[in-house]
């Protein structure tokens, strides 16, 4: 069994270690590895088949060779040493030689008897084809002998036997006999069979590629079917099912897909018809509740006229109400504008604007332009929606006001990029600054990191919404901008707005 499994594995080694480089050097694919396993294992019973092929003719020709071989030297010698007088002398035994080999064919006999050597070919170089091993079996056995042999990268068969005296005791008469047969034709044999088998090799693997083509096809189709639906799916399409067909496992997975697919529609669904209702409630409510703030703002407008003449506790309440009611009535516009934002219900009304002077008109209207230092490029021009430039402005300069400290800077200008120019229009104070968490929170709705930043100094309008800057950044998407905010060389908040330098041909400079 050792010499079986020894011709497997030298047969299959070079094919076992091909595929473990192959698939770094192919493109990675279920395709690739199905086609390379089909025909591995094609290739590895093709010469697991080969080897075991090969050893068994070979075993079975050498065997039929060498028993006619052993029966023909058995026969032939018994047949003339009949007649052969011992002790001989050389001329005798030369004589004997040659009538053995004459019965045998081609092949080359030797006889020996004590000192006397003689060969049936006297040009043939005999006694280094019988080895010292063999010499010794026949010397001391008394049945024939045989011996397989390589002699000048040719193969022989080396059949040695004893010569023993008819009288029944069956003694040895010190006559050997070596007979020397060529196995050139039974090599080529068993050399034919293993190249037959070998051209047989390359069609089954070749049929074996084809084969697992085939049944990479059947099995990948309904995969790939899965993978494209699957990215539909991901890219916002809750409708892409996959067809089923079969019984069998990918049968089972596409209808656990169009189940799992079905869910998440629906789940989709009930969750897009609550943010719409949710969207709604906050449109209603705050629509609702601007008729009574009028109201109430009315009333606050008449206290704090006559707050003067009020009791002290009754002036600083009717003060407080009317701080309050300023508040509640921004908040209500802010949600409001947040609504029209979630229900996409907002346009621009562009028009190209000297950016400079709207900073400047919006910090005027609110009263901040003797505290805030201005750096602004009087040359900037851009199509951009005025009311919705001076909220995004408003609602920046706001924030570094009540949440920084001063000195709050305001430089506009512009920044070449790879993909054409921006505005850049930074808002920068020297408060405490914004922790990293902050950072990425800072235009979260209702957000306020009060731990980080200051109070509402006095003289400014409150806390606010909380939705400020998140307003700040839907008007900043809606001209195709955004906005960043950073720490400040200095400490403090950089908030930085930054809008396509659009002009009114809609070209980008």
């Amino acid at each position: 069994m050792r010499r079986t499994r020894g011709a497997v594995a030298e047969g299959a080694a070079p094919a076992a270690t091909a595929p473990e480089r192959r698939p770094r050097r192919l493109v990675g694919g279920l395709r690739t590895r199905l086609v390379v396993t089909f025909v591995l294992g094609a290739l590895i019973s093709a010469v697991t088949a080969t080897a075991l092929a090969y050893r068994d003719a070979r075993t079975a020709v050498l065997r039929r060779t060498q028993d006619a071989a052993v029966n023909d030297v058995r026969t032939r010698v018994t047949a003339v040493a009949a007649d052969f007088d011992l002790p001989p002398d050389q001329r005798s035994l030369s004589r004997f030689a040659a009538k053995v080999s004459d019965g045998l064919g081609a092949r080359i006999v030797v006889a020996r008897h004590q000192d006397l050597v003689a060969v049936s070919d006297p040009l043939a170089d005999a006694q280094d084809r019988i080895t010292p091993e063999l010499r010794a079996a026949v010397r001391a056995g008394d049945g024939a002998r045989f011996q397989r042999v390589m002699w000048r990268n040719e193969p022989y068969l080396v059949v040695g036997m004893p010569v023993t005296y008819a009288d029944g005791d069956r003694r040895p008469s010190g006559l050997e006999v070596f007979a020397i047969t060529g196995l050139r034709a039974e090599r080529d044999d068993t050399a034919a069979l293993l190249d037959s088998v070998r051209t047989g090799i390359l069609p089954v693997v070749a049929l074996t590629a084809l084969l697992a083509l085939l049944a990479a096809g059947t099995v990948l189709r309904p995969v790939r079917k899965l993978g494209r639906a699957t990215r539909e799916l991901a890219e916002g399409d809750l409708g892409s099912r996959v067809p089923v067909r079969g019984h069998d496992e990918l049968a089972d997975l596409a209808r656990t897909f169009n189940e799992t697919a079905g869910a998440l529609q629906a789940s989709g669904a009930r969750l897009r018809e609550q943010e719409a209702k949710a969207r709604r409630f906050v449109a209603d409510v705050s629509h609702e509740l601007r008729t009574p703030l009028a109201a109430m703002t009315m009333v606050v407008v008449v206290l704090e006229e006559d707050a003067d003449q009020l009791p002290p506790d009754a002036a600083r309440a009717a003060r407080t109400v009317g701080t309050e009611t300023a508040r509640l009535s921004r908040l209500v516009e802010d949600l409001m504008e947040i609504s029209r934002f979630d229900a996409n219900a907002i346009r621009r009304n562009a028009a190209e604007t000297g950016l400079a002077d709207t900073v400047r008109a919006s910090l005027a209207l609110r009263g901040w332009a003797e505290r805030v230092e201005v750096h602004l490029d009087e040359g900037v021009r851009a199509v951009v929606d005025r009311r919705r430039s001076d909220v995004i402005v408003a609602n920046l300069v706001g924030n570094a006001l009540r949440h920084g400290a001063p000195p709050v800077t305001v430089t506009l200008g512009t920044v070449g990029a790879t993909d054409g120019k921006w505005v850049t229009l930074e808002v920068a104070d020297q408060g405490p600054g914004l922790p990293p968490e902050a950072r990425e929170r800072a235009f979260d709705r209702f957000y306020k990191a009060e731990a980080a930043r200051t109070r509402s100094p006095a003289g400014t309008d409150g806390q606010g919404s909380g939705l400020g800057t998140a307003i700040a950044l839907e008007n900043a998407r809606l001209h195709g901008g955004t906005i960043d905010v950073a720490e400040g060389a200095g400490g403090g908040a950089v908030f930085t707005l930054r809008l396509p330098l659009r002009r009114a041909g809609g070209d980008a400079e």
